[in-house]
């Protein structure tokens, strides 16, 4: 009960990782936010860094949740399928990205409008 409980976090990180790493890039985030890049630089970078620290808290999951040679595999199994995914959200319905940003991003709870 415990492993499942840990692959779903590393697949939640790693969903969230890879949307993070897509909306730090300028034409990503015009595409989802229908504005441009320029508002939103810290933004930005934040997301970047969020990212860079999902994937690799996603690995230690999978750690927790297997023996290592195991764990890695699921673990890159997870990011391609999290890359796929937010590729074919990105083509389809680059809004519901929004909800991948934390705190509901700018213009949301706990962050004031037109902030970047």
């Amino acid at each position: 009960m415990a492993e499942a409980l840990w692959l779903i976090t590393a697949g939640a990180l790693s969903l969230a990782g890879m949307a993070w790493l897509a909306l730090a890039m300028e034409g990503h985030w015009s595409q989802v936010m229908q504005r441009p890049a320029e508002a939103a630089i810290r933004t930005r970078q934040a997301l970047r860094m969020f990212g860079a620290i999902a994937l690799p808290l996603a690995l230690l999951a999978c750690l927790q949740a297997d023996r290592p040679s195991m764990a890695v595999l699921v673990w890159l199994m997870l990011l391609a399928g999290s890359a796929v995914l937010v590729a074919m959200l990105l083509a389809h319905r680059p809004q519901a990205l929004r909800a991948a940003l934390p705190l509901g991003g700018p213009g949301g709870p706990g962050i004031r409008r037109g902030a970047s």
